[in-house]
Parts: C-alpha cells; sequence; structure tokens
C-alpha cells in the first residue's frame, strides 16, 4: 500500500497508485475526484463556494467549484490524463445549518454540488457516482487502484461509491 495524500479545504492533489488521496470534514464543501482507469491517475478537488463570481478574493482556484474544476482538469492533462478519459465521483454538499430552507440562496451544500455537476455535464465528464446532501459531514478517501471511493460519517456505517 502507498501513501496517503492529503488534501485540505480549498485545495486539490493528485495521485497515482499505489498512492491513495484523502480529504476530511466534507460539509457544505464538495470533495470531487476526477480519475482515469488506464492510468491509475487521480485528482481529489475540495471545493468551497460554486461561483468564484461572488468574491473578491478569488486567487485560489481550488475554492470554487467554476475555477477549480477547470484546474484539476488542467492539472490531470499535465499528467497526461485526456479530458476524454476521466470519470467523477463525488461527495458532500451538506446543508449544515438549520435554518438553510430547500429554496434558500444559503443552501452552499446544494448550491456547491448543483455547481459541480453543471461544470462537469459541460465538459463531457461523467459523474458514476455520488453521495450528496443530507444534514452530517464526510469524509473521503479514493483508491485509484480499485476506483472504489470511501465515505466516512460520524453515527453514519461507512460506505463504498
Amino acid at each position: 500500500m502507498g501513501n496517503l495524500v492529503r488534501v485540505g479545504m480549498a485545495d486539490m492533489n493528485i495521485c497515482r497508485a499505489p498512492d491513495r488521496i484523502i480529504t476530511l470534514g466534507l460539509g457544505s464543501c464538495i470533495g470531487l475526484v476526477l480519475f482515469d482507469i488506464k492510468s491509475s491517475v487521480c485528482g481529489m478537488l475540495h471545493v468551497m463556494l460554486p461561483d468564484s463570481s461572488i468574491s473578491k478574493r478569488t486567487e485560489n482556484p481550488a475554492k470554487f467549484a467554476d475555477t477549480g474544476v477547470e484546474k484539476l482538469i488542467e492539472e490531470l492533462r499535465k499528467q497526461g490524463v485526456p479530458q476524454r478519459a476521466l470519470m467523477a465521483k463525488m461527495a458532500g454538499g451538506a446543508r449544515m445549518f438549520a435554518f438553510q430552507g430547500s429554496g434558500d440562496y444559503l443552501n452552499i451544500g446544494e448550491r456547491n454540488a448543483e455547481a459541480v455537476k453543471g461544470i462537469l455535464m459541460k465538459k463531457g465528464i461523467p459523474i458514476v457516482a455520488s453521495d450528496c446532501g443530507g444534514t452530517y459531514g464526510r469524509t473521503i478517501e479514493f483508491d485509484p487502484e480499485t476506483y472504489r471511493l470511501q465515505i466516512r460519517a460520524i453515527g453514519k456505517p461507512e460506505k463504498y461509491i
């Protein structure tokens, strides 16, 4: 078994099997994994906000869905992975605060999930599995050798997608 590559909040990283990649504490954030089954290369992005236009500080592309997904694709291309070979798995996007109504603009988790899905659809990258929504945080770990995304949450059974 290889190393465990960490991805922080508003961060991204790339790894190759036998290494695995992890991000902790996804609440309303989205953890997106883009992977290629031929090369066993993957990248993970920890998105905090749906759109960079809502912020004055945009120097960190990984913070936002619109700029982060594009940057992750670019980094994977640098590793020799063509965009057409990519598949996606994602988790997170929880409603972490009780005052967030179903149509509420403040439901950042739902907005993050919809933003990531929309960008992937435009890019022609299929989402092969997801675990989004709910009212609980998640930690995710991806193994580019098995293509399994492990999801852990306090008080919930561990699962794989």
